[in-house]
């Protein structure tokens, strides 16, 4: 396979496992398909495997999942398309944040939530490739991220903790900030709350509360979305699912 010549070389243990994930995940790529690009640093291998298959004559599409992907795709002359054309997809692949035994996910680490959950919802298969670190007993141990409108911020933020604490999910919600003490902006021009809830009690019902809040644009779980997920360790991959 002349194409792994072209791929990033990663340069410690752990980025090698990653990058083992990304390609376990390459392994399901046909070609024709229509793909989803996820965002973060184990989705970097996988999109950066793809561009050394795609130069190599694999005729795929595909729609980034965030800004950066999009620019790390370009770079590799990967054929994207927006999902108002494309309609429906037939795999994506991205990472988490969290991910328990049901294969339900915390994301939004990055920033890219709202745009990752709209194209894994368009998708008829997601494998969630990442580190075997974030497999959990229980989601909430990573800060949940929420999505909002800027408009009247303090006051969703406040909403939000009602929901937190209606569902027996009490916990500091703090504004993600960027640059120096700038609010983080996401690609869709939001703010973000981080809510550190420790152990998430209900998922379910959490995120129904959540979407219930006026302002909120979107929640980091994503339940009943990832079919499969690839996850690295010292001692090899571990696979879950049905990929």
């Amino acid at each position: 396979m002349s194409w792994m010549t072209k791929i990033l070389q990663p340069d410690t243990a752990v980025e090698k496992m990653k990058q083992k994930a990304a390609l376990r995940a390459l392994e399901e790529v046909r070609d024709g398909m229509k793909l989803g690009l996820g965002t973060g640093s184990t989705a970097r291998y996988f999109v950066d495997g793809l561009g050394a298959q795609v130069a190599e004559g694999l005729n795929v599409v595909c729609v980034p999942t965030s800004q950066a992907t999009g620019a790390q795709a370009e770079s590799l002359n990967i054929p994207m398309a927006s999902l108002d054309d494309l309609q429906r997809l037939d795999l994506t692949v991205d990472g988490a944040d969290e991910l328990d035994a049901e294969l339900r996910l915390v994301k939004g680490g990055g920033g890219a939530l709202l745009r990752e959950k709209i194209v894994a919802a368009a998708s008829d298969k997601m494998i969630v490739i990442a580190d075997d670190t974030k497999r959990v007993e229980t989601l909430g141990a990573f800060d949940l991220p929420v999505e909002v409108n800027i408009f009247s911020h303090g006051a969703t933020a406040a909403a939000i903790g009602a929901a937190l604490m209606a569902t027996g999910n009490a916990g500091a919600t703090v504004l993600r900030r960027g640059q120096g003490e700038a609010p983080f902006i996401t690609d869709g021009g939001h703010y973000i709350f981080d809510c550190a809830l420790g152990k998430i009690k209900d998922a379910e019902s959490l995120a129904q509360a959540l979407l219930s809040v006026p302002g909120v644009v979107e929640h980091g779980l994503f339940l009943g979305y990832a079919t499969a997920a690839v996850l690295a360790g010292a001692d090899g991959l571990q696979e879950m699912g049905q990929l």
